[in-house]
């Protein structure tokens, strides 16, 4: 298996003396192509697996809202749902409140597959992420917590108020 390692970015010293912001970049980008690859190996794209967990909990999304919901672009969903209804785990409708509007559903065979593949998946990236000892989870929790509210609050004004370096 290809190591997606720090490469270049050791030379910006020990890993060990990096400040949080530096490591959670680094873990962050290399977590990505290594979760891609793991949820592949079940027969499924990461965004088709989230979308159709998504459309688990809230049928009948618009691509749109999905698109939102999973930080992708509308033209990520519209690829992603081409596959998933060519594979018989979702269909498009049109919404009955507004006909041009259209509305994503998940078939019976996406409950199946989920109902089939999440558990392993899980068991899976529950593994990769196993790091964090159980006396640390409740300060890593907090961290990762505030650093999500952070970043949902943060607004360009924010950005405007640095030292324009």
């Amino acid at each position: 298996m290809e190591n997606h390692g720090l490469g270049d970015l050791k030379t910006l010293g020990p890993v060990e003396e990096w400040p949080i912001g530096r490591l959670f970049g680094a873990a962050s980008r290399m977590s990505g192509p290594i979760v891609w690859r793991i949820i592949e190996r079940h027969g499924i794209s990461p965004a088709g697996f989230f979308l159709l967990r998504l459309l688990i909990a809230e049928d009948g999304l618009r691509p749109g809202e999905v698109a939102k919901r999973l930080l992708v672009t509308p033209a990520t969903v519209t690829s992603v749902v081409d596959t998933l209804e060519r594979n018989g785990h979702v269909r498009r409708e049109r919404s009955y409140r507004d006909r041009r509007g259209v509305m994503l559903l998940i078939t019976d065979s996406g409950r199946r597959f989920l109902a089939e593949k999440s558990g392993p998946i899980g068991r899976d990236l529950a593994r990769l992420y196993d790091v964090v000892d159980e006396e640390d989870e409740a300060a890593v929790r907090r961290f990762l917590l505030k650093l999500i509210h952070k970043f949902e609050n943060h607004s360009s004004d924010e950005e405007a108020k640095g030292d324009g370096a």
